[in-house]
């Protein structure tokens, strides 16, 4: 593939629109078509952001012959669903995070993708972040030695009536899924899948988790202590330890505008990388990139590491006892 990429939208919430404001400053990118289950949003959606093509049915844009990528951005319970469709029709996918409900729902969508030799890709943005990848560098050239243990949290303050998504079983709600991805992805991009998952959480009478906290080890020797909330404002930080120095990142380490270093017998050294924060384009181009190269995975956001993350969060969930309607074998 070459020239510009022609991406179709999947969902018209926020950040569909987010994402797509995005990709519309960039070159090389054209959106040209969006559907949604309401024809009437998707032609709002479309005249809002000038898109050509406009569907009430997921299926139409599956089909779409001159759609190169559907980004899918419908709540994570139709993550399967949706991105599954699109794979069956050929059309390469950029999932929203997190990527489905459980890790079966996402080695399905994975299989499907490698059986055809079809394009998929988590939207895990902070994986695509020029300030994470240089963190993975550093890490990775031994700038603090051996990784021993890593912190994070993500929580927003809330509260949430019992009707909204982050309360519903029905929705895969619950802080984990929605926030928890995040730490949970950061402490797995540097030291992979845990040996070892404990956790506590407190539930809400609808039996999503408000508050989580999980300590995952490593037969290393590295731990890390992670938490989630929609409860509560948490700091939103993370640090990574090891044996010869620390990294910290301030408010908002998902999506950093750069983090420092500290080691020993040396001032502290911050690293910043120029460019947009907020901004989804990063995932974009990575997504291009591939496409233009023939790659059916990323590199920098590979399918095993999407796989071993939802694994990480089913062992989370089944520690707390949270499940799903939608995994819940009638009787």
């Amino acid at each position: 593939m070459t020239g510009t990429v022609r991406w179709g939208v999947l969902a018209t919430g926020g950040i569909a629109a987010a994402f797509t404001a995005d990709l519309l400053r960039m070159p090389d990118a054209e959106v040209v078509a969006v559907a949604s289950r309401s024809a009437a949003s998707a032609k709002a959606f479309a005249e809002r952001f000038g898109i050509p093509r406009a569907y009430g049915d997921w299926a139409s844009l599956a089909a779409d012959e001159d759609v190169d990528v559907v980004y899918v951005a419908t709540p994570h319970a139709a993550h399967r669903a949706a991105a599954g469709l699109c794979l069956e029709a050929g059309r390469a996918v950029l999932c929203e995070k997190p990527f489905t409900l459980n890790a079966r729902e996402a080695a399905e969508l994975a299989g499907i993708a490698r059986e055809r030799g079809v394009f998929l890709m988590e939207a895990m943005w902070m994986y695509c972040s020029p300030v994470i990848r240089r963190l993975v560098e550093l890490v990775r050239d031994g700038a603090i030695g051996e990784v021993r243990s890593v912190h994070a949290d993500f929580g927003i303050a809330g509260p949430f009536e019992a009707v909204h998504r982050l309360r519903d079983p029905a929705a895969g709600g619950g802080a984990l899924l929605d926030l928890g991805v995040y730490p949970v992805s950061f402490a797995q991009l540097l030291l992979g899948e845990p040996d070892r998952v404990q956790a506590d959480a407190l539930l809400s009478p609808e039996g999503v988790d408000l508050n989580t906290g999980v300590l995952l080890g490593w037969d290393s020797g590295a731990t890390a202590l992670l938490s989630c909330s929609i409860e509560s404002d948490t700091p939103l930080t993370a640090s990574v330890s090891g044996t010869a120095g620390r990294v910290e990142f301030p408010r908002g380490f998902f999506n950093p505008e750069g983090f420092v270093l500290h080691r020993a017998g040396r001032g502290p050294e911050e690293f910043t990388v120029p460019g947009p924060r907020d901004s989804f384009q990063h995932e974009a181009a990575e997504v291009m990139r591939c496409l233009r190269a023939g790659r059916t995975e990323s590199p920098v956001v590979p399918l095993d590491g999407t796989l071993a993350v939802m694994r990480t969060l089913d062992a989370v969930r089944d520690r707390i006892g949270v499940r799903y309607p939608a995994e819940v074998t009638p009787v």
